[in-house]
Order: C-alpha cells, then structure tokens, then sequence
C-alpha cells in the first residue's frame, strides 16, 4: 500500500475519522484507522461498532493495499508536519512508513483482517433525503438539546426521524421538554426512525465550510450521511419512540408575545437567585400588560423582572430556567410566543411568524 497525499488533505481527513477512535472502544483494533487503497480510491475508515467515519481522501498517486494504523498517534504526527509538505504513506507488512521531507516515522500497524466489516446500506431500498447543510445544522441544534442521556430509556437518547403529511420532522424529548422541527416539506418517502444523539453530534462535527448538501440515507437499522467526501454510518436505536404530537397542547388559555432577548435576560436574572432550588423561576402574566419572571425567595434571596407587553389572561407557572433559556436559545426570530394554560400544562414556546419550531416545557410542582 502506498499513497502520496498533501498534508493538510491528510491531516483533515485524520481529524474527521480518529475522533471516533479514540473514545471508549471495546476491542484494541478498533484504536486503529483502516487505510484501504483500492483502484486509485483511497479510503480512511474508524469504527466502533455502533458508528463507522469513511473519509474519502483524494491523492495524488497511491498502490493498493490495505493497513490499520493506531489512529492517535497518526493523526497527531500528520498534524505536527509543516503545512504545504507532501506526504508519502507505505506499508511493507505491518510496518508503515510516513515520510515528509526530512521527516520519517515508522509506526507498527496491523493486519486488517480482524477489523470490524463496515455495515452497507442496500442503495436498492434505502429511503434518502437531501437537505442545505445550514439547514440541516440549524434543526438539529435545536432539538437535539431535548434528548435525554438516561440509558434505561433509549428510545429518548437519539432524534427521531418521522414523515408525517409529506413533511419530514425531526424531534426529541427527555420526558420533562420536547422540541420538533419540520425539516423537508413536500417529500414521497415514509420514514419513522430515531437516530443516537452521539452519531447526530459526530455528523455536526463533520461538516466543513466545503459541505453545501446532507444526504440522509435510512435503511433497516442503519443510516448513512453523506457530507462531501465523508461518510458516517449509524445504527438506529431499536425502540419505539413516543407519540410525541399528543404531548403538544392544540390551544393555551394564555397568549403572551415576548422580545426573545428580554426573557432571555430577565430568565438568567432570575436564575442566579434559583440556584439552591433546582432552577426554579416562576412565570406570570398580569393583564393587561405585565408578564414578570421571578425566583423563589430563598437564603439568596429574591428577583422580580418585569416585561412590558399585551397580557390577555392572568396566570402563573413554575419552569426549570435551564430549560427555558434552552428553548429560548434554540428559537430564531426577535419575537416569540410564550403559550400556556394553567399550572400543570406544558408551557407552548414558537416563533412570532414561523410555525417551523416548536418547544414544549413541562412545568415544576408548585
């Protein structure tokens, strides 16, 4: 196996694969970056069973061949060669060379036989999706801050894919908030699968200032995105998710307009007085044109911020201020609508003009 590749190709593509790596991994190989050359293709693969990175390096010469090489220490070498340097990777055996001028190394790789066999995607039955990566990037964002990180409920630890009326939707929850987003409208293909946040975070991580498009392949338990020159591979999660649209009240009592980054400020107000009560702010509205958001008096103390706005209804609810600011972050427009019925019912959170994003938050016992 030989290839000659540019030091900041080589180094990109390193960085976007070892990640994978050297994270918690089960069996030594799976320390190793696969190096496969085949027909003038060279490929890096990692895997760790549950999500394989392929990174699809363009070189510009190379001899088949394939070798596993400690991912770490590679990536680390390649990226303390000077920039501008061209690069030369051969394997006699086990032994592979990196040499750069007047730069060697030899690292002791392995046989590529006990590396782990990719999962495929059958192109045949495979459900795709193409969307912007900004898009793409913006929407997961922001409801993948609603996933839960209990392993003893995994269907709430991924994002779920689902089509509903030809428009396909992203959501999450973590059973106390749930975001959703319409992704793709106008779309033929059925999807219902939820994808680990874990994988969802490596993808962000991936894209480049090069990716334009996402191409989201689902197929049985596996799904594939493609961002460029780049691949990762994904199990789903094998769990039923929740009938997520019966949790997103139809209509609230109480209809309050606010300025995003006035309750954003007056939220982290009152959350730094919140702080030995687990967070908790209290939301009211006063008609006709007071909404207030306040700590719990504590040994702290007290804070009472005021909003000035057209209130149609007087209410209350106890919030986690977490909660609320990260809902609050995740939405985009200056004005917001905050919705909400009584003490018990989950708070409504979108934006003024889009009907795009939707943040539900479940209130505190008062």
């Amino acid at each position: 196996m030989k290839i000659k590749v540019t030091q900041e190709k080589l180094s990109k593509a390193l960085n976007n694969v070892s990640r994978v790596a050297i994270g918690k991994v089960t069996l030594p190989i799976l320390n190793n970056v696969l190096i496969r050359v085949d027909n003038k293709k060279v490929s890096l693969i990692t895997t760790n069973l549950d999500m394989a990175v392929v990174d699809f390096l363009p070189v510009s010469s190379s001899e088949d061949g394939v070798v596993t090489v400690p991912a770490k220490l590679l990536a680390e070498f390649v990226s303390n060669l000077p920039k501008g340097e061209t690069i030369e990777i051969s394997s006699d055996d086990t032994k592979v060379t990196i040499s750069a001028g007047k730069y060697s190394s030899t690292i002791n790789g392995t046989l590529a036989d006990d590396f782990p066999e990719l999962p495929e995607i059958n192109e045949a039955q495979a459900v795709v999706f193409k969307i912007g990566v900004d898009e793409f990037k913006t929407g997961i964002n922001q409801v993948i801050i609603a996933s839960s990180n209990d392993l003893t409920r995994p269907a709430l630890t991924g994002v779920f894919f689902g089509t509903n009326d030809h428009t396909l939707a992203i959501a999450a929850t973590d059973g106390y908030r749930l975001a959703e987003k319409k992704l793709i409208d106008k779309v033929e293909s059925e999807v219902k699968a939820i994808v680990p946040s874990g994988s969802l975070q490596e993808v962000l991580r991936s894209i480049n200032d090069d990716v334009e498009e996402v191409e989201i392949s689902f197929n049985d338990d596996l799904v594939r995105f493609r961002l460029g020159e780049v691949e990762i591979i994904s199990k789903l999660i094998d769990a039923s998710f929740p009938d997520y649209q019966k949790l997103i009240p139809k209509d609230s009592n109480i209809h309050v307009t606010l300025n995003r980054e006035e309750l954003i400020r007056v939220t982290k107000l009152a959350a730094l007085f919140a702080r030995s009560v687990g967070g908790s702010i209290i939301c009211e509205s006063k008609s006709p044109d007071i909404f207030s958001v306040k700590s719990i008096a504590n040994e702290f103390g007290e804070n009472d911020s005021q909003i000035e706005t057209s209130v149609d209804k007087d209410g209350k609810v106890n919030l986690n201020s977490r909660f609320l600011i990260d809902a609050l972050n995740a939405l985009e427009e200056k004005d917001i609508e905050f919705n909400f019925s009584d003490r018990v019912a989950p708070i409504l959170l979108k934006n003024k003009k889009s009907n795009k994003y939707t943040h539900i938050v479940m209130p505190l016992n008062s």
